[in-house]
């Protein structure tokens, strides 16, 4: 129960694709975009009002330490739709300011001791077939490489997760994962989103790492550079994205504040950045008009 509860969150969280590019809604693992032209910072974070106090006898205690445990109603608390589409942004519950565990696997551990990686090319019929892909997507199946991949996790652990890519930059992603691992940057989970419900109630509280969804821009109906392959999202929960009074992961609005520097956050000049750097993709925490603070690609966008 709890494992199909935890790929729900990865995979449930956005927008489909058609012919019609349909528009869709973001969450957690996945995300975006337009890039635009203010300063880094022009944008002020949303008001969010301060949060209360329990009224139903229970208080969400901090995660603290390492393999910290994630609280039993993760992915269960609908928030209600608002004008934009999106769910209510609410204060983070105290549990998830300094979120610090790591999901289950969703892949069987790769052999070895440290870092390791394998590629498949193009990515196999079954692994298709359990992704968003469907036709009328803007990337051919066949151009899809499927990447299992070890990282780190904020357990101080050794785990595997899977991407599909596009395969033109399989390599390269390869060794942006490497030099992670080798930083010990930590992660919740590396998951390939397999299903999309627009239809599904926002919880504003997942969190994942991911690439191909095929799938529209954040508010938007043209493709997202993750239809084709070519973007990758980094712990989007500790990493949201934001836009005026929209903030995605909903709950996510206590990362906001990206001077207190916690676990899992992607800072300028850290290692996460710079990994990206080195095979020429952009980060959109440098956006203006919008800060997608988890999100890489190669064009910018």
């Amino acid at each position: 129960m709890r494992r199909a509860v935890l790929l729900m969150l990865v995979a449930g969280l956005l927008a489909g694709c058609s012919a019609a590019q349909p528009t869709l809604r973001p969450e957690a693992a996945t995300t975006h975009q337009q890039a635009s032209t203010r300063s880094p910072g022009d944008d002020p974070a949303p008001a969010v009002p301060p949060e209360p106090e329990p009224t139903d006898g229970t208080v969400d205690r901090p995660a603290t330490g390492l393999g910290s445990v994630p609280p039993a109603w993760l992915g269960t608390r609908p928030l209600p739709r608002t004008s934009t589409g999106f769910g209510e942004v609410r204060p983070t519950p105290r549990v998830l300011r300094n979120r610090r565990w790591t999901l289950p696997d969703v892949v069987p551990m790769l052999p070895g001791h440290g870092f390791a990686a394998r590629v498949a090319s193009p990515a196999p019929r079954e692994v298709i077939e359990r992704s968003t892909w469907t036709r009328g997507c803007p990337v051919a199946r066949s151009d899809l490489a499927w990447l299992r991949l070890t990282f780190w996790g904020f357990d101080d652990r050794r785990h595997t997760g899977e991407l599909l890519v596009n395969r033109t930059v399989a390599a390269d992603l390869v060794s942006v994962f490497h030099t992670l691992y080798r930083q010990r940057f930590p992660m919740e989970q590396m998951a390939i989103v397999a299903s999309i419900d627009p239809a599904a109630p926002p919880t504003g509280d997942g969190n994942g790492t991911g690439a191909f969804v095929c799938r529209a821009v954040t508010g938007g109906t043209s493709y997202s550079q993750h239809a084709y392959g070519l973007a990758i999202d980094v712990n989007t929960f500790q990493n949201p994205y934001v836009k005026g009074d929209v903030v995605i992961p909903e709950l996510a609005s206590a990362y906001l504040r990206r001077d207190r520097v916690r676990p899992g956050m992607i800072v300028p000049a850290g290692p996460v950045i710079r990994a990206f750097a080195k095979i020429g993709w952009e980060w959109g925490g440098t956006w203006r008009t919008l800060k997608d603070l988890q999100h890489f690609s190669l064009n910018g966008r």
